[in-house]
């Protein structure tokens, strides 16, 4: 596990490697996410600094997009849409389903650590609603049968 020396270590390389880079926050916390699989809270303050930013911008702007995270995700991450097309479709109810079979809520990871749940918005798959993500793979028509395959295949 690594301590605030190595985060704040590994976080200053990376700024450095954007240095004079206009507009460089999005790919600052995108590499950073990349490195830990989250942002780091410890990680804030350097990139405010180094940025001459205010720490509730670079807050601001990481809790915005939902993509980045504030703790590490599990082994597996399943994101399932959200989007209108495919609520339409019964996605609340599939939502409901793996909520309730993973025993967690939107962004909770099991207690065993082997699975992150996130919502996501819209994936493009509107005609084959609804629609998920798992481990970065898109997955259409998805039903409850198919949440508990997915999650029985998750090792």
């Amino acid at each position: 596990m690594l301590d605030s020396v190595d985060i704040t270590t590994r976080v200053e390389e990376i700024l450095s490697a954007h240095k004079g880079m206009e507009g460089s926050l999005l790919p600052i916390l995108h590499a950073i996410q990349a490195e830990f699989g989250y942002v780091p809270q410890v990680a804030l303050p350097i990139i405010a600094q180094d940025l001459n930013l205010s720490k509730a911008e670079v807050h601001g702007v990481m809790s915005f997009y939902h993509d980045f995270r504030e703790h590490p995700a599990g082994k597996h991450v399943v994101k399932l849409c959200r989007a209108e097309s495919c609520q339409s479709m019964g996605a609340d109810r599939v939502a409901a389903h793996a909520q309730k079979a993973l025993g967690i809520d939107w962004h909770g990871t099991t207690a065993d650590g082997r699975v992150t749940l996130e919502p996501i918005f819209c994936l493009g798959l509107c005609a084959c609603g609804p629609a998920a993500i798992v481990d970065g793979k898109l997955v259409g028509r998805v039903d409850e049968a198919r949440i508990d395959a997915i999650i029985g295949g998750l090792k």
